[in-house]
């Protein structure tokens, strides 16, 4: 009979993570204790994935406002601050924000609208159409945005976020001038010294305000990019990454990721001779539909995995099969053809980009795929499995 199950992906509960603790030998005397429970039995290329929040925490990589500020105090003197493109989050910009405010004397705040990059919208569509405003050209004032649309609650959290924002740099002692515009350049008829706070889209942003002239142009990234004080760092995404940790400290994005995922893979290879891929996970690349909120965060879904979760998929559609080449079988001979097709493709490794046999199937990279699936078993809230165990990813049809 053939096997019925393909892939599957299982939470698996550790102990609460601490700083100084040794997640290494932690993680993988969970995943012992969790297939011996269960009785699973490990393959090669089955797949083990920490999420980054246990692996930053473990290492103590943690900030305070102080030394945010310290950093950009260091970085902008005195200089008024252009404030580009935050996102709209509690839990991921507020507490950065206050570090920046307070290392700034005045900052010009500039929010992206309708929504900012990742979907958190500041105004409704059908408002924005109403009021006859563009917001490729349109740059609008705090006054203006207040006559025109009022406080706007966001969708999920009921928090305006232009009034909570205005109040924590205002807290730190900072002046504050908040405008809303999409081109980068805007920000420079108020100031040439410019933070840009976007995610995905900050290579660009700092490259058209540099080819515009732009004095100063540092990116969230280029920020604690070091030890400031004893802080924690992190070399490539500095605050790109952190989550709240308290009101005045953030955790931030692991650090030696790819040490760990290896220390991990060859401490499982040791104890159960099988070749298991290592990732870590922080947020999964979807939307959600009704919020149209774009999930990632992060910088990247993963900062560190092994060499086995390189590239993206090379699949074929199942059913265009079925539709088009093998239209004229049924039952045991179109499995047994379809079978047969798959297993000559896997034999020639041949690139079927572009094909149409694989119209409809995902080609993304393999690790923001399972980064996502990881996400989505993990939830955020209080399951407690911060490991992520998945077997037959790898699997197909003819398995």
């Amino acid at each position: 009979m053939d096997r019925m199950i393909g892939t599957t992906s299982r939470g698996v509960r550790a102990p609460i993570i601490k700083q100084g603790d040794n997640l290494v030998e932690i993680v993988v005397d969970s995943v012992l204790k969790a297939v011996k429970q269960e009785k699973i039995n490990l393959q090669d290329r089955d797949i083990v994935a920490v999420t980054e929040a246990v692996v930053a925490r473990a290492q103590g990589n943690y900030a305070t406002i102080d030394q945010i500020a310290f950093d950009v105090q260091n970085k902008f003197k005195d200089d008024t601050v252009g404030v580009l493109f935050p996102i709209l989050s509690r839990n991921r910009f507020s507490v950065c924000l206050k570090g920046i405010a307070k290392g700034c004397k005045k900052m010009i705040l500039m929010l992206s609208y309708p929504s900012d990059e990742v979907g958190n919208h500041l105004i409704d569509l059908d408002a924005l159409d109403k009021a006859n405003i563009n917001p490729w050209t349109d740059v609008l004032t705090l006054e203006e945005y207040r006559r025109l649309f009022g406080y706007q609650p966001h969708y999920f959290t009921g928090v305006d976020y232009v009034d909570f924002y205005q109040k924590l740099i205002e807290e730190q002692g900072c002046e504050v001038q908040i405008i809303f515009a999409n081109h980068p350049t805007k920000i420079l008829d108020y100031t040439k010294n410019i933070l840009t706070c976007d995610i995905h889209t900050r290579m660009r942003t700092k490259r058209l305000l540099k080819e515009a002239g732009a004095t100063k142009v540092y990116a969230l990234d280029e920020i604690l990019t070091s030890s400031i004080n004893g802080s924690g760092y992190n070399p490539t995404y500095g605050l790109l990454g952190s989550n709240k940790a308290s009101d005045d400290k953030v955790k931030l994005f692991p650090i030696h990721c790819q040490e760990f995922v290896l220390e991990v893979q060859a401490l499982l290879k040791k104890a159960t001779n099988k070749q298991i891929e290592v990732m870590i996970y922080g947020d999964g690349a979807f939307k959600d539909p009704v919020g149209k909120i774009w999930e990632l965060a992060d910088p990247v879904v993963s900062p560190g995995y092994t060499s086995g979760l390189e590239g993206t998929p090379n699949e074929v559609k199942l059913k265009y099969l079925a539709d088009n080449d093998f239209s004229n079988l049924q039952g045991e001979a179109l499995k047994e053809a379809i079978k047969d097709y798959i297993r000559k493709k896997d034999q020639k490794n041949e690139n079927l980009k572009g094909q149409m046999v694989t119209q409809g199937t995902t080609p993304r990279r393999l690790t923001d795929l399972i980064g996502s699936l990881c996400d989505l078993t993990s939830g955020s809230g209080d399951k407690g499995t911060p490991i992520i165990l998945i077997q037959g990813y790898f699997d197909n049809y003819t398995k």
